[in-house]
């Protein structure tokens, strides 16, 4: 199937982004692969992989991405030996860069009254860091010919907009969080250079069926993605919003985080009212070979009857579970042992994304 490339926008044809606790028909994940992801700790990264599957499985299927069948074989023996039921699984071998499916993968829209779930084609470039993106950016255009989803091409004013599903989160209703340091600062980022504030506002608009942009400041330390904002701010409902919090006053994460709680004082959702926001502990530094790694609790994934919280091995490990399913009374709150997965800078929600049913 063709990309789209009609006069009108995504929004325009009836298409938004569902939030994330609305049903999903599938989790995408992109099997680890490259062990410079995480050099040296590539070993245990497949079982905890193999965790999130187990536990995601049990719900809904998991769509994988593999890159050929020697990949495949691999996951399919680390995901037997785990006991996950083989039915619940999808893989699709697409040949991909890096696999961190919340960035790189499908963005998916649905349709207000028809229910058609369509693939958003934004352009990835590998956060504007890396140079190995090129198969990653043809990722959600392979998934979406072979299952014959309609494709929406992502653009303002005649041009490509690159954007990662870490960078956003919607609430489902309209609004959408995101941060200046990711899609504004020029001097740290080349994602879309050619836009302002408010190109780059109906640029979201337009492309994933918002009405109301809430702008934070910067992320956390440690986050190469330039300010990533699923990595310390969500939603969790309509209207509630989980942001992390830092109390140590000379930790870096303090003072960005506290800018950020101003922030969202004075903001308002699409309906005009003020959110209500709750906090979410930061977890001890964990630094591994001298690098400082961007470990949040904040990075959690809501799949269909379980939230998958990172965990590490953290005082403040069961702080963080308790006030996560304070919002979730429905589904198993499961914590993931996740000290290794961060020294890939992501975990969870990173390497998820989802697909509305």
């Amino acid at each position: 199937m063709p990309i789209s490339r009609t006069d009108k926008t995504v929004s325009e044809l009836g298409f938004s982004m569902p939030a994330e606790w609305d049903a999903h028909r599938a989790t995408w994940i992109g099997w680890p692969r490259k062990a410079s992801d995480w050099p040296g700790k590539i070993g245990p990264i497949h079982w905890v992989y193999g965790e999130i599957v187990r536990h995601l499985s049990l719900s809904e299927t998991v769509a994988i991405v593999v890159f050929d069948e020697s990949h495949e074989s691999k996951a399919r023996g680390v995901l037997s030996s785990v006991g996950v039921d083989p039915s619940r699984i999808e893989f699709h071998r697409i040949k991909h860069d890096r696999g961190w499916m919340r960035d790189s993968g499908p963005m998916f829209v649905k349709h207000h009254s028809t229910g058609e779930t369509a693939v958003v084609k934004f352009k990835f470039n590998a956060w504007a860091k890396y140079d190995d993106w090129k198969l990653d950016n043809r990722v959600a255009v392979e998934f979406a010919r072979r299952k014959k989803r309609r494709i929406l091409h992502a653009s303002f004013e005649g041009r490509e907009v690159v954007l990662e599903g870490g960078a956003i989160d919607v609430n489902g209703a309209g609004s959408i969080l995101t941060t200046e340091e990711c899609l504004l600062d020029k001097e740290t980022q080349a994602r879309n250079p050619h836009l302002d504030r408010d190109q780059t506002e109906e640029a979201l608009k337009q492309n994933l069926g918002v009405s109301n942009v809430i702008w934070l400041g910067k992320g956390i330390i440690g986050d190469d993605t330039h300010g990533h904002v699923d990595d310390f701010c969500r939603f969790v409902k309509r209207n509630t919003i989980i942001l992390a919090e830092e109390k140590n006053g000379s930790d870096y994460n303090h003072r960005v985080l506290e800018e950020n709680r101003e922030r969202l004082e004075g903001a308002r959702l699409e309906n005009g009212r003020r959110p209500e926001v709750v906090r979410l502990p930061m977890p001890s530094p964990i630094v591994f070979k001298g690098q400082r790694l961007p470990a949040s609790y904040a990075n959690f994934y809501i799949g269909n009857e379980v939230v998958l919280v990172p965990t590490f091995n953290d005082e403040k490990d069961r702080e963080a579970l308790g006030v996560i399913a304070e919002f979730f009374p429905k589904r198993k709150v499961i914590g993931i042992h996740a000290v290794d997965l961060v020294w890939g800078l992501g975990t969870i929600h990173c390497l998820t994304q989802q697909e509305p049913a």
